[in-house]
């Protein structure tokens, strides 16, 4: 899939700016499903309209500048049940945190205890945020592909739990640089 799904996928519900489906896609709910920049979205979309895949249009607002807003058409409804059926590409699973816990070995167990720490914090404000955007959702799909999200970071959580001694023990003794902590 690529970032002209994305955005039939997101008019699919609704129209949209092009900054409602920038944010939606890039920092949004729909962030989750493809790598989308800032800068892919408004070519797309200029591409899905010139396609005739979309239509715009322009609605003036009070003190502010105009604003472009897009819809799907039907054909673009079409398409976009047709990318659906196309084979799905690997998901693609991205990291920092696992980085570090790769070289925990070479840092201070402090620095090593702290990241878990924080981590654990990152999980539980993903989950909760999760758990609110279910309640926004009545589509049960958008339940499902909730419930799988809150379930990967549910058991990530649990085996950070589970095993931070192991990760803790593979770090270097502190040697007193507070410092090393942040």
């Amino acid at each position: 899939m690529n970032v002209r799904t994305i955005c039939l996928a997101i008019l699919f519900d609704g129209e949209a700016t092009g900054y409602e489906i920038r944010k939606l896609s890039v920092e949004g709910e729909y962030a989750y499903f493809i790598d989308a920049s800032f800068g892919s979205i408004y070519p797309a979309l200029a591409k899905l309209e010139s396609d005739g895949l979309v239509v715009s249009r322009v609605e003036q607002q009070d003190g502010k500048p105009a604003k472009k807003v897009y819809a799907i058409t039907e054909t673009g409804r079409r398409t976009f049940i047709a990318a659906l059926f196309e084979n799905l590409g690997d998901d693609q699973f991205r990291s920092e945190f696992l980085l570090f816990a790769r070289f925990a070995s070479e840092l201070p167990a402090s620095l090593v205890e702290f990241r878990l720490n924080e981590r654990l914090k990152q999980i539980e404000t993903q989950i909760a945020d999760l758990d609110v955007l279910c309640e926004k959702h009545s589509h049960p799909g958008d339940a499902w592909v909730i419930a799988y999200g809150r379930t990967c970071l549910a058991a990530a959580r649990d085996y950070i739990h589970a095993h931070r001694g192991g990760l803790i023990a593979l770090a270097r003794p502190d040697t007193g640089n507070a410092a090393a902590a942040e």
